[in-house]
Protein backbone atom coordinates (compact mmCIF):
# COMPACT_ATOMS: atom_id res chain seq x y z
CA UNK A 1 0.00 0.00 0.00
CA UNK A 2 1.44 3.31 -1.26
CA UNK A 3 1.30 6.04 1.87
CA UNK A 4 0.35 9.42 0.17
CA UNK A 5 1.26 11.04 3.50
CA UNK A 6 5.22 10.02 2.98
CA UNK A 7 7.00 13.68 2.26
CA UNK A 8 8.78 12.66 -0.52
CA UNK A 9 13.02 12.70 0.19
CA UNK A 10 14.37 15.99 -0.67
CA UNK A 11 17.46 16.03 -2.78
CA UNK A 12 20.63 17.09 -1.42
CA UNK A 13 23.38 19.08 -3.17
CA UNK A 14 26.47 16.95 -2.00
CA UNK A 15 30.03 18.19 -2.42
CA UNK A 16 31.64 15.34 -0.31
CA UNK A 17 32.23 13.54 -3.85
CA UNK A 18 33.98 16.60 -5.30
CA UNK A 19 37.83 16.96 -4.70
CA UNK A 20 39.52 19.59 -3.78
CA UNK A 21 40.38 20.97 -7.01
CA UNK A 22 37.01 20.42 -7.64
CA UNK A 23 36.00 22.69 -5.30
CA UNK A 24 38.72 25.41 -4.99
CA UNK A 25 38.86 25.92 -9.08
CA UNK A 26 35.39 25.20 -9.93
CA UNK A 27 32.70 25.47 -7.93
CA UNK A 28 33.43 28.10 -5.40
CA UNK A 29 34.49 30.33 -8.64
CA UNK A 30 31.57 29.86 -10.25
CA UNK A 31 29.49 30.62 -7.25
CA UNK A 32 31.56 33.40 -6.56
CA UNK A 33 31.12 34.85 -9.83
CA UNK A 34 27.33 34.54 -10.17
CA UNK A 35 26.90 36.46 -7.00
CA UNK A 36 29.69 39.04 -8.53
CA UNK A 37 27.28 39.52 -11.38
CA UNK A 38 24.45 40.42 -9.31
CA UNK A 39 26.26 42.46 -7.11
CA UNK A 40 27.44 44.48 -9.99
CA UNK A 41 24.25 44.40 -12.06
CA UNK A 42 26.08 43.60 -14.72
CA UNK A 43 24.67 44.51 -18.47
CA UNK A 44 26.44 42.45 -21.34
CA UNK A 45 26.17 44.07 -24.97
CA UNK A 46 27.44 42.81 -28.35
CA UNK A 47 27.83 38.81 -27.72
CA UNK A 48 26.71 38.02 -31.47
CA UNK A 49 29.64 40.25 -32.72
CA UNK A 50 32.31 36.90 -30.95
CA UNK A 51 33.07 34.61 -33.54
CA UNK A 52 32.18 31.09 -32.38
CA UNK A 53 35.18 29.69 -34.25
CA UNK A 54 38.48 30.01 -34.98
CA UNK A 55 41.29 32.13 -33.88
CA UNK A 56 39.97 35.50 -31.70
CA UNK A 57 42.06 38.25 -29.60
CA UNK A 58 39.57 40.07 -27.38
CA UNK A 59 40.91 43.54 -26.60
CA UNK A 60 39.36 45.15 -23.61
CA UNK A 61 40.52 48.37 -21.20
CA UNK A 62 42.09 47.84 -18.13
CA UNK A 63 41.11 49.27 -15.09
CA UNK A 64 40.55 48.54 -11.21
CA UNK A 65 43.71 47.08 -10.24
CA UNK A 66 41.91 44.01 -8.35
CA UNK A 67 42.13 42.12 -11.78
CA UNK A 68 38.05 41.72 -11.48
CA UNK A 69 37.81 43.32 -14.72
CA UNK A 70 39.80 40.11 -16.17
CA UNK A 71 38.24 37.35 -14.03
CA UNK A 72 34.71 38.84 -14.76
CA UNK A 73 35.15 38.81 -18.88
CA UNK A 74 36.44 35.47 -18.57
CA UNK A 75 33.73 34.02 -16.93
CA UNK A 76 31.23 35.45 -19.30
CA UNK A 77 33.04 34.60 -22.00
CA UNK A 78 33.56 31.37 -21.02
CA UNK A 79 29.59 31.12 -19.64
CA UNK A 80 28.03 32.85 -23.36
CA UNK A 81 30.47 31.51 -25.98
CA UNK A 82 30.94 28.04 -24.35
CA UNK A 83 34.82 28.90 -25.39
CA UNK A 84 37.27 28.91 -22.89
CA UNK A 85 39.24 32.00 -23.36
CA UNK A 86 42.93 32.06 -22.06
CA UNK A 87 44.16 35.29 -20.31
CA UNK A 88 47.17 36.50 -20.58
CA UNK A 89 48.36 38.16 -18.07
CA UNK A 90 50.89 40.17 -16.12
CA UNK A 91 54.42 37.77 -15.38
CA UNK A 92 53.72 38.80 -11.38
CA UNK A 93 51.49 35.49 -11.35
CA UNK A 94 53.90 33.17 -12.12
CA UNK A 95 56.63 33.87 -10.24
CA UNK A 96 55.99 31.44 -7.23
CA UNK A 97 54.16 28.11 -7.50
CA UNK A 98 51.74 28.89 -5.16
CA UNK A 99 50.41 31.71 -7.36
CA UNK A 100 51.08 30.37 -10.92
CA UNK A 101 48.62 27.23 -9.56
CA UNK A 102 45.58 28.77 -9.37
CA UNK A 103 46.81 31.48 -12.06
CA UNK A 104 46.90 28.07 -14.10
CA UNK A 105 43.34 26.93 -13.42
CA UNK A 106 42.02 30.53 -13.61
CA UNK A 107 42.72 30.25 -17.46
CA UNK A 108 46.35 32.74 -17.03
CA UNK A 109 48.91 32.28 -19.51
CA UNK A 110 51.41 34.83 -18.82
CA UNK A 111 51.12 37.57 -21.25
CA UNK A 112 54.33 36.99 -23.75
CA UNK A 113 54.08 37.11 -27.74
CA UNK A 114 54.95 33.67 -28.12
CA UNK A 115 52.28 32.28 -25.70
CA UNK A 116 49.87 34.61 -27.81
CA UNK A 117 50.78 33.12 -30.91
CA UNK A 118 51.35 29.54 -29.66
CA UNK A 119 46.83 29.73 -28.76
CA UNK A 120 46.27 31.28 -31.57
CA UNK A 121 47.55 29.35 -33.70
CA UNK A 122 45.43 26.73 -32.07
CA UNK A 123 42.42 28.62 -32.66
CA UNK A 124 42.25 29.39 -28.95
CA UNK A 125 40.16 32.60 -27.46
CA UNK A 126 42.67 34.99 -25.95
CA UNK A 127 41.97 38.20 -23.92
CA UNK A 128 45.05 40.80 -23.79
CA UNK A 129 44.71 44.07 -22.38
CA UNK A 130 46.65 46.49 -24.84
CA UNK A 131 47.01 48.69 -21.74
CA UNK A 132 49.13 46.58 -19.63
CA UNK A 133 49.57 47.17 -15.94
CA UNK A 134 49.43 51.13 -17.03
CA UNK A 135 46.00 50.61 -17.34
CA UNK A 136 45.38 48.31 -14.67
CA UNK A 137 46.83 50.42 -11.93
CA UNK A 138 46.48 53.74 -13.27
CA UNK A 139 45.15 56.38 -10.58
CA UNK A 140 40.70 56.98 -10.14
CA UNK A 141 41.69 61.02 -10.97
CA UNK A 142 42.67 59.51 -14.79
CA UNK A 143 39.40 56.99 -14.74
CA UNK A 144 38.29 55.97 -19.02
CA UNK A 145 41.33 57.69 -20.50
CA UNK A 146 43.01 54.89 -22.20
CA UNK A 147 46.48 54.72 -21.37
CA UNK A 148 49.02 54.11 -24.21
CA UNK A 149 48.08 50.43 -26.14
CA UNK A 150 51.35 48.11 -26.59
CA UNK A 151 51.63 47.02 -30.18
CA UNK A 152 51.78 43.16 -29.23
CA UNK A 153 48.10 42.65 -30.00
CA UNK A 154 48.35 43.70 -33.66
CA UNK A 155 51.58 41.97 -34.17
CA UNK A 156 49.58 38.87 -32.77
CA UNK A 157 46.35 39.64 -35.17
CA UNK A 158 49.45 40.22 -38.13
CA UNK A 159 50.97 37.39 -37.33
CA UNK A 160 47.83 34.88 -37.35
CA UNK A 161 45.00 36.87 -38.99
CA UNK A 162 43.08 36.19 -35.85
CA UNK A 163 40.16 39.25 -35.65
CA UNK A 164 40.30 41.87 -32.72
CA UNK A 165 37.34 42.10 -30.85
CA UNK A 166 37.64 45.70 -29.04
CA UNK A 167 35.73 45.42 -25.64
CA UNK A 168 34.61 47.94 -22.99
CA UNK A 169 34.48 46.86 -19.27
CA UNK A 170 32.34 50.28 -17.71
CA UNK A 171 32.29 50.10 -13.79
CA UNK A 172 35.54 48.62 -12.61
CA UNK A 173 36.88 51.97 -11.97
CA UNK A 174 34.59 52.94 -9.76
CA UNK A 175 34.73 49.55 -7.98
CA UNK A 176 38.17 49.68 -6.82
CA UNK A 177 39.74 53.10 -6.20
CA UNK A 178 43.48 53.93 -6.82
CA UNK A 179 44.55 56.46 -5.15
CA UNK A 180 48.25 56.50 -6.96
CA UNK A 181 50.16 54.79 -9.54
CA UNK A 182 53.66 53.40 -7.72
CA UNK A 183 56.71 52.64 -9.77
CA UNK A 184 59.76 50.78 -8.84
CA UNK A 185 62.43 52.11 -11.06
CA UNK A 186 65.45 51.37 -8.78
CA UNK A 187 65.44 47.76 -8.11
CA UNK A 188 62.61 46.10 -9.91
CA UNK A 189 62.91 48.31 -13.31
CA UNK A 190 59.48 48.45 -15.05
CA UNK A 191 57.40 47.23 -12.03
CA UNK A 192 54.35 49.17 -11.31
CA UNK A 193 52.15 48.64 -8.49
CA UNK A 194 49.02 50.54 -7.12
CA UNK A 195 48.19 52.57 -3.90
CA UNK A 196 44.45 51.64 -2.77
CA UNK A 197 41.97 53.18 -0.86
CA UNK A 198 39.66 50.31 -0.24
CA UNK A 199 40.07 46.40 -0.54
CA UNK A 200 36.29 45.36 -0.82
CA UNK A 201 34.50 46.02 -3.80
CA UNK A 202 32.34 49.18 -4.03
CA UNK A 203 28.45 48.67 -5.49
CA UNK A 204 29.51 50.23 -8.72
CA UNK A 205 27.27 49.00 -12.26
CA UNK A 206 29.15 47.21 -14.48
CA UNK A 207 28.65 47.08 -18.56
CA UNK A 208 30.52 45.26 -20.98
CA UNK A 209 30.49 45.68 -24.56
CA UNK A 210 31.76 43.67 -27.10
CA UNK A 211 32.23 45.56 -30.68
CA UNK A 212 32.23 43.96 -33.95
CA UNK A 213 35.48 42.27 -35.18
CA UNK A 214 38.45 44.05 -36.63
CA UNK A 215 39.84 42.16 -39.23
CA UNK A 216 43.79 43.86 -40.17
CA UNK A 217 43.51 44.27 -44.21
CA UNK A 218 47.51 42.78 -43.48
CA UNK A 219 49.88 39.87 -43.32
CA UNK A 220 52.62 38.06 -41.35
CA UNK A 221 55.38 40.33 -43.54
CA UNK A 222 54.39 43.54 -41.91
CA UNK A 223 54.37 41.67 -38.16
CA UNK A 224 58.66 43.96 -38.02
CA UNK A 225 57.12 47.12 -39.68
CA UNK A 226 57.25 49.26 -36.29
CA UNK A 227 55.03 52.23 -38.16
CA UNK A 228 52.19 50.44 -39.49
CA UNK A 229 51.91 48.65 -35.95
CA UNK A 230 52.26 52.01 -34.00
CA UNK A 231 49.65 53.80 -36.15
CA UNK A 232 47.15 50.43 -35.99
CA UNK A 233 46.96 50.25 -32.15
CA UNK A 234 46.63 54.47 -31.71
CA UNK A 235 43.88 54.04 -34.52
CA UNK A 236 42.05 51.46 -32.63
CA UNK A 237 43.06 53.41 -29.20
CA UNK A 238 41.51 56.28 -30.46
CA UNK A 239 38.07 54.74 -31.68
CA UNK A 240 37.44 52.77 -27.98
CA UNK A 241 38.52 55.89 -26.40
CA UNK A 242 35.76 57.85 -28.48
CA UNK A 243 33.29 54.67 -27.50
CA UNK A 244 34.48 54.71 -24.20
CA UNK A 245 33.82 58.53 -23.30
CA UNK A 246 29.90 58.25 -25.30
CA UNK A 247 29.24 55.69 -22.72
CA UNK A 248 30.07 57.35 -19.86
CA UNK A 249 27.94 60.67 -20.80
CA UNK A 250 24.93 58.37 -20.43
CA UNK A 251 25.13 56.20 -18.54
CA UNK A 252 24.48 58.30 -15.39
CA UNK A 253 25.42 57.39 -11.89
CA UNK A 254 28.02 55.02 -11.42
CA UNK A 255 26.30 53.33 -8.07
CA UNK A 256 22.49 54.24 -8.59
Amino acid sequence: MINFLKKPKEKVFNLSHLDADSLLYKVFPRLFMEMMKKYFRLEIEGLENIPQHGPIIISPNHSGFTGFDAMILAYILQEKTKRIPSVLTHHLWFLTEKTALPAQKLGFVEATFENGISLLKKNHMIVLFPEGANGNFKPTSKKYQLQEFKRGFIRMALETGAPIIPTLIIGAEETHINLQKLKFTKFLRGLVLPLPLNIIPLPAKWKIIFYKPIRLPFGPDKVSDSELCNDLASEIQESMQKKLNKEIRTRGSAYV
